[in-house]
Protein backbone atom coordinates (compact mmCIF):
# COMPACT_ATOMS: atom_id res chain seq x y z
CA UNK A 1 0.00 0.00 0.00
CA UNK A 2 1.11 3.55 -0.41
CA UNK A 3 1.06 5.50 2.46
CA UNK A 4 -0.23 9.65 1.26
CA UNK A 5 2.50 12.40 3.40
CA UNK A 6 -0.45 13.45 5.07
CA UNK A 7 -1.33 9.77 6.47
CA UNK A 8 2.27 9.17 7.42
CA UNK A 9 2.39 10.10 10.98
CA UNK A 10 -1.25 8.40 12.03
CA UNK A 11 -0.16 5.04 9.80
CA UNK A 12 2.97 4.71 12.32
CA UNK A 13 1.71 5.32 15.32
CA UNK A 14 -0.90 2.49 14.74
CA UNK A 15 0.53 -0.18 12.39
CA UNK A 16 -1.85 -2.65 10.77
CA UNK A 17 -1.31 -5.68 12.72
CA UNK A 18 -1.12 -7.59 9.50
CA UNK A 19 1.65 -5.70 8.19
CA UNK A 20 4.96 -7.91 7.31
CA UNK A 21 7.48 -5.47 5.69
CA UNK A 22 7.14 -1.34 5.43
CA UNK A 23 9.45 0.51 2.97
CA UNK A 24 11.45 4.04 3.52
CA UNK A 25 12.69 5.80 1.01
CA UNK A 26 13.77 9.06 -0.38
CA UNK A 27 16.39 12.16 -0.21
CA UNK A 28 16.46 12.58 2.94
CA UNK A 29 18.14 10.06 4.91
CA UNK A 30 17.56 11.41 8.35
CA UNK A 31 14.08 11.67 8.32
CA UNK A 32 14.43 7.57 6.54
CA UNK A 33 16.42 6.15 9.62
CA UNK A 34 13.99 8.32 12.18
CA UNK A 35 10.97 7.01 10.96
CA UNK A 36 12.41 3.85 10.32
CA UNK A 37 13.53 3.26 13.81
CA UNK A 38 10.58 4.43 15.40
CA UNK A 39 8.85 1.65 13.88
CA UNK A 40 11.35 -0.89 15.00
CA UNK A 41 11.25 0.61 18.73
CA UNK A 42 7.44 0.16 18.39
CA UNK A 43 8.00 -3.69 18.42
CA UNK A 44 11.51 -4.06 19.74
CA UNK A 45 12.51 -1.11 22.65
CA UNK A 46 16.21 -1.37 22.44
CA UNK A 47 17.82 -1.05 19.20
CA UNK A 48 20.70 -2.81 20.10
CA UNK A 49 19.01 -6.53 20.84
CA UNK A 50 20.74 -9.16 19.11
CA UNK A 51 18.27 -11.57 19.64
CA UNK A 52 15.25 -9.90 18.44
CA UNK A 53 16.34 -7.21 15.20
CA UNK A 54 18.79 -8.67 12.18
CA UNK A 55 20.55 -6.09 10.19
CA UNK A 56 21.03 -6.78 6.44
CA UNK A 57 23.05 -4.65 3.87
CA UNK A 58 21.02 -4.68 0.59
CA UNK A 59 24.10 -6.05 -1.37
CA UNK A 60 24.36 -8.63 1.10
CA UNK A 61 20.79 -9.84 0.75
CA UNK A 62 20.99 -9.43 -2.93
CA UNK A 63 23.71 -12.27 -3.47
CA UNK A 64 21.84 -14.71 -0.57
CA UNK A 65 18.16 -14.01 -0.85
CA UNK A 66 17.09 -16.71 1.90
CA UNK A 67 18.56 -14.46 3.89
CA UNK A 68 14.94 -12.89 4.05
CA UNK A 69 13.30 -15.62 4.18
CA UNK A 70 15.15 -17.34 7.14
CA UNK A 71 15.75 -14.31 9.25
CA UNK A 72 11.72 -13.39 8.86
CA UNK A 73 11.15 -16.92 10.30
CA UNK A 74 13.35 -16.95 13.12
CA UNK A 75 12.13 -17.48 16.53
CA UNK A 76 13.49 -14.89 19.20
CA UNK A 77 15.64 -16.82 22.07
CA UNK A 78 14.22 -14.32 24.60
CA UNK A 79 10.67 -14.14 23.01
CA UNK A 80 8.59 -11.07 21.60
CA UNK A 81 8.28 -10.27 17.58
CA UNK A 82 11.32 -9.89 15.71
CA UNK A 83 12.20 -7.28 12.89
CA UNK A 84 14.30 -7.68 10.03
CA UNK A 85 16.67 -4.04 8.94
CA UNK A 86 17.43 -3.61 5.63
CA UNK A 87 20.13 -1.52 4.62
CA UNK A 88 20.94 0.39 1.63
CA UNK A 89 17.96 -1.67 -0.57
CA UNK A 90 18.05 -1.09 -4.26
CA UNK A 91 15.79 -1.68 -6.99
CA UNK A 92 17.79 -5.24 -7.46
CA UNK A 93 15.26 -5.99 -4.11
CA UNK A 94 12.22 -5.97 -5.77
CA UNK A 95 12.87 -9.45 -7.41
CA UNK A 96 12.81 -11.18 -4.17
CA UNK A 97 10.44 -9.45 -2.06
CA UNK A 98 7.89 -9.74 -5.29
CA UNK A 99 7.46 -13.73 -3.85
CA UNK A 100 8.60 -12.92 -0.48
CA UNK A 101 5.05 -10.44 -0.08
CA UNK A 102 2.93 -12.54 -1.58
CA UNK A 103 3.45 -15.15 0.41
CA UNK A 104 5.91 -14.58 3.63
CA UNK A 105 5.85 -17.04 6.71
CA UNK A 106 6.81 -15.98 9.74
CA UNK A 107 6.22 -12.84 12.39
CA UNK A 108 9.16 -10.82 12.32
CA UNK A 109 8.19 -7.26 10.53
CA UNK A 110 10.58 -6.45 7.89
CA UNK A 111 12.14 -3.01 8.05
CA UNK A 112 13.58 -1.56 4.48
CA UNK A 113 15.56 1.84 3.98
CA UNK A 114 16.42 3.12 0.99
CA UNK A 115 17.54 6.37 -0.78
CA UNK A 116 15.67 8.19 -3.58
CA UNK A 117 13.53 5.88 -5.69
CA UNK A 118 12.04 7.32 -8.96
CA UNK A 119 8.40 6.73 -9.38
CA UNK A 120 7.93 4.15 -11.70
CA UNK A 121 10.67 2.11 -9.12
CA UNK A 122 10.26 -1.44 -9.48
CA UNK A 123 11.08 -1.41 -5.14
CA UNK A 124 8.45 0.82 -4.48
CA UNK A 125 5.71 -0.62 -6.97
CA UNK A 126 6.46 -3.97 -5.16
CA UNK A 127 5.82 -2.30 -2.00
CA UNK A 128 2.57 -0.39 -2.81
CA UNK A 129 1.07 -3.09 -4.82
CA UNK A 130 1.24 -5.48 -1.81
CA UNK A 131 -1.73 -5.54 0.92
CA UNK A 132 0.91 -6.31 3.82
CA UNK A 133 3.50 -3.98 2.76
CA UNK A 134 3.98 -0.27 3.20
CA UNK A 135 5.63 2.52 1.09
CA UNK A 136 6.39 5.54 2.49
CA UNK A 137 8.46 8.47 1.19
CA UNK A 138 11.01 10.63 3.06
CA UNK A 139 11.29 14.01 1.49
CA UNK A 140 13.09 16.85 2.93
CA UNK A 141 11.91 18.79 5.68
CA UNK A 142 10.18 22.30 4.32
CA UNK A 143 10.26 25.52 6.46
CA UNK A 144 7.00 24.86 7.56
CA UNK A 145 7.85 21.13 8.69
CA UNK A 146 11.22 22.44 10.54
CA UNK A 147 9.26 25.19 12.43
CA UNK A 148 6.80 22.76 13.35
CA UNK A 149 9.24 20.53 14.63
CA UNK A 150 11.29 23.11 17.05
CA UNK A 151 7.75 24.17 18.20
CA UNK A 152 6.73 20.59 19.44
CA UNK A 153 10.09 19.77 20.68
CA UNK A 154 9.93 23.00 22.76
CA UNK A 155 6.59 22.12 23.78
CA UNK A 156 7.58 19.17 25.22
CA UNK A 157 9.78 20.39 27.39
CA UNK A 158 7.12 23.58 28.75
CA UNK A 159 8.91 25.80 26.74
CA UNK A 160 7.80 28.61 24.01
CA UNK A 161 9.82 30.57 21.21
CA UNK A 162 10.12 33.96 20.13
CA UNK A 163 8.35 34.65 16.50
CA UNK A 164 11.97 36.17 15.63
CA UNK A 165 13.95 33.21 17.52
CA UNK A 166 12.33 30.78 15.36
CA UNK A 167 12.51 32.26 12.33
CA UNK A 168 16.51 32.48 12.81
CA UNK A 169 16.60 28.71 14.05
CA UNK A 170 14.47 27.98 10.68
CA UNK A 171 16.70 29.91 8.45
CA UNK A 172 19.95 28.25 10.16
CA UNK A 173 18.81 24.81 10.07
CA UNK A 174 18.91 22.50 6.62
CA UNK A 175 16.47 20.33 4.84
CA UNK A 176 18.33 16.86 6.45
CA UNK A 177 15.98 15.94 9.32
CA UNK A 178 18.96 13.79 11.62
CA UNK A 179 21.38 17.41 11.16
CA UNK A 180 18.21 19.23 12.20
CA UNK A 181 17.37 16.60 15.24
CA UNK A 182 20.62 17.44 16.52
CA UNK A 183 20.71 21.16 16.27
CA UNK A 184 17.12 21.10 18.22
CA UNK A 185 18.73 18.60 20.72
CA UNK A 186 21.47 21.16 21.38
CA UNK A 187 19.11 23.84 22.21
CA UNK A 188 16.94 21.94 24.38
CA UNK A 189 20.02 21.39 26.65
CA UNK A 190 20.96 25.17 26.30
CA UNK A 191 17.82 26.72 27.53
CA UNK A 192 16.70 23.35 29.85
CA UNK A 193 14.68 24.78 32.85
CA UNK A 194 13.47 27.74 30.59
CA UNK A 195 9.81 28.98 29.63
CA UNK A 196 10.98 31.03 26.87
CA UNK A 197 13.61 30.58 24.22
CA UNK A 198 14.80 33.95 22.33
CA UNK A 199 16.39 35.13 19.34
CA UNK A 200 20.03 35.19 21.94
CA UNK A 201 19.64 31.76 22.75
CA UNK A 202 19.13 30.38 19.07
CA UNK A 203 22.42 32.45 17.83
CA UNK A 204 24.53 31.67 20.97
CA UNK A 205 24.24 27.83 20.65
CA UNK A 206 23.31 27.26 16.60
CA UNK A 207 24.60 30.44 14.96
CA UNK A 208 27.82 31.03 13.28
CA UNK A 209 29.64 34.43 13.39
CA UNK A 210 32.52 33.45 10.98
CA UNK A 211 30.02 31.48 8.39
CA UNK A 212 27.51 34.95 9.14
CA UNK A 213 30.60 37.11 8.15
CA UNK A 214 31.73 35.31 4.84
CA UNK A 215 28.08 35.11 3.89
CA UNK A 216 27.92 38.78 4.30
CA UNK A 217 31.16 39.50 2.52
CA UNK A 218 29.84 37.15 -0.45
CA UNK A 219 26.70 39.20 -0.64
CA UNK A 220 28.74 42.36 -0.60
CA UNK A 221 30.39 40.96 -3.92
CA UNK A 222 27.71 40.01 -5.29
CA UNK A 223 25.63 43.57 -4.91
CA UNK A 224 28.52 45.50 -5.99
CA UNK A 225 28.76 47.06 -2.29
CA UNK A 226 32.70 47.85 -2.11
CA UNK A 227 32.95 49.76 1.09
CA UNK A 228 30.58 47.43 3.09
CA UNK A 229 33.12 44.45 1.44
CA UNK A 230 35.88 46.31 2.38
CA UNK A 231 34.96 46.34 6.20
CA UNK A 232 33.71 42.73 6.00
CA UNK A 233 37.10 41.40 4.91
CA UNK A 234 38.50 43.34 7.68
CA UNK A 235 36.98 41.62 10.43
CA UNK A 236 37.70 38.31 8.91
CA UNK A 237 41.07 38.97 8.75
CA UNK A 238 41.19 40.35 12.35
CA UNK A 239 39.40 37.35 13.09
CA UNK A 240 41.66 34.89 11.53
CA UNK A 241 39.78 33.33 8.83
CA UNK A 242 41.08 31.53 6.04
CA UNK A 243 41.24 33.23 3.15
CA UNK A 244 40.71 29.99 1.08
CA UNK A 245 37.98 29.18 3.22
CA UNK A 246 36.49 32.35 2.14
CA UNK A 247 36.85 31.50 -1.45
CA UNK A 248 35.45 28.27 -1.09
CA UNK A 249 32.27 29.57 0.64
CA UNK A 250 32.40 32.18 -2.35
CA UNK A 251 32.33 29.76 -5.08
CA UNK A 252 29.19 27.75 -3.30
CA UNK A 253 27.12 31.19 -3.24
CA UNK A 254 28.20 31.98 -6.85
CA UNK A 255 26.95 28.11 -7.87
CA UNK A 256 24.31 28.82 -6.13
CA UNK A 257 23.46 31.94 -8.50
CA UNK A 258 24.44 30.89 -11.35
CA UNK A 259 22.30 27.32 -10.96
CA UNK A 260 19.24 29.51 -9.62
CA UNK A 261 19.79 31.77 -12.77
CA UNK A 262 19.72 28.48 -14.94
CA UNK A 263 15.62 27.60 -13.61
CA UNK A 264 15.12 31.06 -14.51
CA UNK A 265 16.32 30.70 -17.84
CA UNK A 266 13.78 27.54 -18.19
CA UNK A 267 10.99 29.94 -17.00
CA UNK A 268 11.08 29.72 -13.11
CA UNK A 269 10.51 32.86 -11.58
CA UNK A 270 12.94 34.49 -8.76
CA UNK A 271 10.73 33.95 -6.12
CA UNK A 272 9.50 30.92 -6.36
CA UNK A 273 13.49 29.58 -7.18
CA UNK A 274 14.43 30.90 -4.09
CA UNK A 275 11.82 29.26 -2.36
CA UNK A 276 12.77 26.36 -3.16
CA UNK A 277 16.23 26.48 -2.59
CA UNK A 278 17.90 24.22 0.05
CA UNK A 279 19.61 25.03 2.54
CA UNK A 280 16.91 27.54 3.18
CA UNK A 281 18.25 31.30 2.17
CA UNK A 282 18.35 32.84 5.35
CA UNK A 283 15.14 35.78 5.51
CA UNK A 284 18.08 38.79 6.00
CA UNK A 285 19.84 37.60 2.92
CA UNK A 286 16.98 37.55 0.31
CA UNK A 287 16.34 40.63 -1.05
CA UNK A 288 20.42 40.70 -1.61
CA UNK A 289 19.93 37.10 -3.49
CA UNK A 290 17.52 38.34 -5.52
CA UNK A 291 19.14 41.83 -6.36
CA UNK A 292 21.93 39.46 -7.62
CA UNK A 293 20.33 37.18 -9.61
CA UNK A 294 18.73 39.89 -11.89
CA UNK A 295 22.16 41.49 -12.31
CA UNK A 296 24.19 38.91 -13.01
CA UNK A 297 23.98 37.35 -16.32
CA UNK A 298 25.29 33.40 -15.94
CA UNK A 299 28.01 34.38 -18.47
CA UNK A 300 29.08 36.58 -15.78
CA UNK A 301 28.81 34.28 -13.31
CA UNK A 302 31.08 31.34 -15.03
CA UNK A 303 33.24 34.03 -15.25
CA UNK A 304 33.60 35.22 -11.60
CA UNK A 305 33.34 30.80 -10.44
CA UNK A 306 36.52 30.97 -13.17
CA UNK A 307 38.39 33.60 -10.86
CA UNK A 308 37.76 32.35 -7.70
CA UNK A 309 38.87 29.24 -8.95
CA UNK A 310 42.21 30.60 -10.37
CA UNK A 311 42.20 32.62 -7.17
CA UNK A 312 42.11 29.56 -4.44
CA UNK A 313 45.01 27.88 -7.01
CA UNK A 314 46.96 30.97 -7.00
CA UNK A 315 46.82 30.90 -2.86
CA UNK A 316 47.60 27.08 -2.28
CA UNK A 317 50.74 27.04 -5.46
CA UNK A 318 52.19 30.43 -4.95
CA UNK A 319 54.55 32.66 -2.69
CA UNK A 320 51.42 35.44 -3.67
CA UNK A 321 49.92 37.05 0.55
CA UNK A 322 46.54 34.97 0.47
CA UNK A 323 45.05 37.81 2.11
CA UNK A 324 45.46 40.19 -0.93
CA UNK A 325 44.98 37.57 -3.56
CA UNK A 326 41.03 36.98 -2.16
CA UNK A 327 40.84 40.70 -1.45
CA UNK A 328 42.06 41.31 -4.83
CA UNK A 329 39.25 39.01 -6.25
CA UNK A 330 36.10 39.65 -4.22
CA UNK A 331 36.94 43.57 -5.01
CA UNK A 332 36.81 42.78 -8.98
CA UNK A 333 33.52 40.57 -8.73
CA UNK A 334 32.22 44.10 -6.90
CA UNK A 335 33.34 46.01 -9.58
CA UNK A 336 31.88 43.48 -12.18
CA UNK A 337 28.60 43.52 -10.13
CA UNK A 338 28.63 47.25 -9.89
CA UNK A 339 28.82 47.35 -13.81
CA UNK A 340 25.78 44.91 -14.19
CA UNK A 341 23.70 47.24 -12.34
Amino acid sequence: MLVRPAEVERFLARLPQDLVAILFYGPDQGLVRERAEKVITSVVPDLRDPFRIAELDGAVLGEDPGRLYGEAAALSMTGGRRVVRIRAATNALAKIFAPFLAGAKGEALIVVEAGELAKDSSLRETFEESPRAASIACYLDSSETIAELLRSSLKAQGATIAPDALAEAVSLLGADRGTTRREVEKLLLYVHGRKSVTLEDVRAIMGDEAEARIEEVCDAAGEGDAPRLDRELERLWTAGVSPVGILRVAMGHFQRLALAKSQMAKGETADAVVKRARPPIHFTRLQGFKIQLRNWSEERLGEVLDLLLETEALCKTTGVPAEAACGRALITIAAWAKLAR
